[in-house]
């Protein structure tokens, strides 16, 4: 049986040019393993790390991700888009021009008898209702409309800076003791779903809920994670630039693990 594989926060188009080359090297080779081994691919948001689309122009670097991902809808791989917080202006560009379905709400999906629920992860916060609003704001309509009246060379700096803002106000927020993410996987897994897979923290999680699992996906910036699913179980794994390690061994049911935070040079 062919595998399905789930990633989520590349962010491509984030870091310098030497380490973005490199990351895209990472991501390509990544790709070609999924073309050989599976038959699914589920990308869980923010493969960008700012994506617009106008008519007729959409952000320029992203070339060979794009055609690799074209290459794997032509071979016969079904390619999955969940919109992030960093790439929700996705309008039609991956489903016309890719043959990529894109998701811009949480959704389940039954994949060989169990039942998936797939969620980006943002707005989950239990104390973060300013960012909700905001993406209320960012996400309506008139301001899609209004924001694609400028030109992209003058909208996309501005973009990017505030990418910049909102992941370092992500990164230093303290969300609390309770993590609300894994509170609303609880929630899904008591109403029938058996895995929910989020991404949005960057910080790899695999934990056991009731009868259920919860996967956190990480990033490809520090972690370079990504789960595997085989029909009969899931697992999180590293990837190398060439071939799959475990990310992490098999916990019991009542245990979870993050992975371990670096520690801040003075």
């Amino acid at each position: 049986m062919k595998k399905i594989f789930f990633f989520s926060d590349v962010h491509l188009g984030l870091q310098d040019k030497q380490q973005e080359k490199e990351k895209e090297q990472r991501l390509l080779s990544f790709l070609s393993h999924v073309q050989q081994h599976g038959d699914q691919l589920f990308i869980m948001g923010d493969l960008f790390d700012y994506w617009f689309e106008y008519k007729s122009v959409i952000p320029r670097g992203f070339h060979h991700v794009l055609s690799k991902l074209a290459n794997l809808v032509e071979s016969g791989i079904a390619v999955h888009y969940v919109a992030g917080n960093h790439d929700f202006w996705l309008k039609d560009f991956f489903p016309k021009e890719l043959g990529i379905p894109v998701y811009k709400e949480p959704f389940g999906m039954t994949l060989h008898g169990k039942k998936f629920f797939f969620h980006h992860g943002d707005g989950l916060a239990l104390n973060d209702t300013g960012y909700r609003i905001l993406k209320k704001i960012l996400r309506s309509p008139v301001s899609i409309f209004l924001y694609s009246l400028f030109h992209p060379d003058w909208t996309a700096p501005i973009a990017r800076g505030s990418s910049k803002t909102s992941r370092q106000y992500t990164g230093h927020k303290d969300y609390g003791e309770t993590d609300g993410m894994v509170k609303y996987a609880d929630k899904k897994i008591a109403e029938g779903y058996d895995i929910v897979i989020m991404g949005h923290r960057h910080t790899p999680m695999e934990k056991s809920i009731g009868e259920g699992m919860y996967l956190n996906l990480g990033d490809w910036i520090t972690h370079n994670t990504y789960a595997e699913f085989d029909g009969k179980t899931i697992s999180l794994k590293v990837w190398n630039g060439k071939k799959a390690n475990t990310a992490a061994p098999r916990r019991t049911k009542t245990e979870s693990k993050t992975a371990p935070k670096k520690r801040s040079r003075k």
